[in-house]
């Protein structure tokens, strides 16, 4: 699809969500606070073992699942050439993010200066990274033209704003999931702005390099799955009430709005991208969403779509916040000749095209992090698709196909499970 063909499908496509402004979301309200920019530590915080973050008294999910560290996951890795990238990173929040991906552990890596717009966790992050250059607020930070790439941690609703705000000042973007969030008003400038800039962007979904979807992709890759023709993605986080958040954007958050963590099985297996989609849900029992009294006007605390693909094919897509058990970031995919079971890996009909399944090794010394040691992994993509000067393996169109389906499946859901059309992005040549 073209951007004018792009541009006529999302038209077509209904809202609830009124637009937002720009500046309201970049925090101009602390920009005053004055706090003089130090220089950063050269040595490495070694947060092999950080604290994970906890909601009374339990750790967030994701956090639970820290990868093994052993020689295994550093065999064989191809040094990177000696360069630095300067990095900044921007948002400390409930899940500590910016420091939970291992940037300051990387050793291409130079953490330039950090930024939150509470002076406290700014003071927090910049301690954990060992970092004394400190910003109130991203865009008193993208003024800083040392800095070539930014991770932006900052609060869902913002993170296409302040994306095309870091691209626009110059820097290399990675982000938290998802790239878009309630809203398909900014999938054009964002795209575009990567496009015009030539600079680097990757979501960081955290699925993608999960031991079990990266192997899914490969055996894709390979052929030995054949076409897709059924995929399942699960996300499940259950909560009473809503986790704190900044300006209280968690409040009756819309569970399809987060659904990045259970597309990524489909979409980030095989790159492609949802056509349609019909979506229902059951209105919640708990108090943050009866009567859909919350900022989203939203009666859902789980939902489930199904959506058709672009081979045909169709995926089952699921998010429940308000069913209690373990979380879940899980899926598999079911091909022409051959499919992935959980725990027992490949069975189909062609065992013997089955490529090495073993994620890339990394820098010796970095941790492989939460959600199923796939931080480490996520953090050094985007840091060599820098330097090697390609771009990411999870790129923008990628990013956008795996946030774009979860806004529209809601659209479906508030009517009553009607079918509605999915626009989608490609990479230019």
């Amino acid at each position: 699809m073209d951007n004018k063909e792009l541009k006529n499908s999302m038209n077509d496509l209904p809202t609830n969500n009124s637009r937002r402004s720009f500046l309201n979301t970049l925090g101009l309200g602390i920009a005053s606070i004055s706090l003089l920019p130090y220089g950063c530590a050269s040595k490495k915080a070694t947060t092999n073992n950080p604290t994970a973050p906890t909601v009374d008294g339990k750790v967030i999910a994701g956090f639970d699942e820290v990868g093994k560290i052993s020689e295994d996951i550093y065999a064989g890795y191809q040094p990177l050439p000696n360069k630095k990238v300067k990095v900044g990173l921007v948002g400390y929040g409930l899940s500590t993010f910016s420091a939970a991906f291992g940037f300051q552990d990387h050793p291409n890596v130079e953490i330039l200066a950090v930024s939150d717009l509470d002076p406290e966790r700014c003071e927090m992050l910049a301690t954990r990274v060992k970092c004394n250059k400190k910003y109130p607020s991203l865009e008193e930070m993208v003024k800083d033209k040392s800095i070539e790439a930014i991770f932006i941690c900052t609060d869902a609703p913002s993170h296409a704003k302040h994306a095309i705000l870091a691209l626009n000042h110059g820097k290399h973007v990675a982000v938290a999931v998802p790239a878009i969030f309630s809203t398909l008003d900014e999938c054009e400038l964002l795209y575009q702005t990567v496009k015009r800039t030539g600079l680097n962007y990757m979501m960081f979904e955290t699925s993608f390099y999960r031991e079990d979807m990266y192997a899914m992709k490969k055996i894709y890759e390979a052929g030995a799955f054949g076409e897709i023709v059924y995929s399942e993605g699960e996300y499940v986080h259950y909560s009473q009430k809503p986790l704190p958040s900044y300006g209280g954007w968690r409040n009756g958050n819309v569970p399809m709005y987060y659904l990045t963590h259970a597309t990524a099985y489909y979409i980030g297996v095989t790159n492609g991208h949802y056509t349609e989609v019909s979506c229902i849900g059951k209105e919640s029992h708990l108090d943050p969403y009866k009567g859909a009294n919350n900022p989203y006007k939203n009666p859902y605390a789980s939902q489930i779509a199904t959506f058709r693909t672009d081979t045909g094919g169709y995926s089952k897509m699921s998010h429940f916040k308000d069913l209690p058990g373990p979380g879940s970031e899980s899926g598999f995919v079911r091909g022409e000749q051959g499919m992935w079971v959980k725990g027992k890996g490949y069975h189909g009909l062609l065992n013997d095209q089955i490529p090495n399944l073993k994620r890339p090794a990394l820098p010796i010394g970095m941790p492989p992090g939460g959600h199923g040691g796939s931080h480490g992994h996520l953090t050094e993509e985007f840091i060599r698709s820098i330097i090697e000067e390609r771009k990411p393996i999870l790129d923008i169109a990628m990013s956008l196909n795996m946030s774009i389906p979860g806004i529209v499946a809601h659209e479906s859901c508030m009517k009553n499970g009607v079918t509605m059309k999915i626009p989608h992005y490609k990479m230019w040549s």
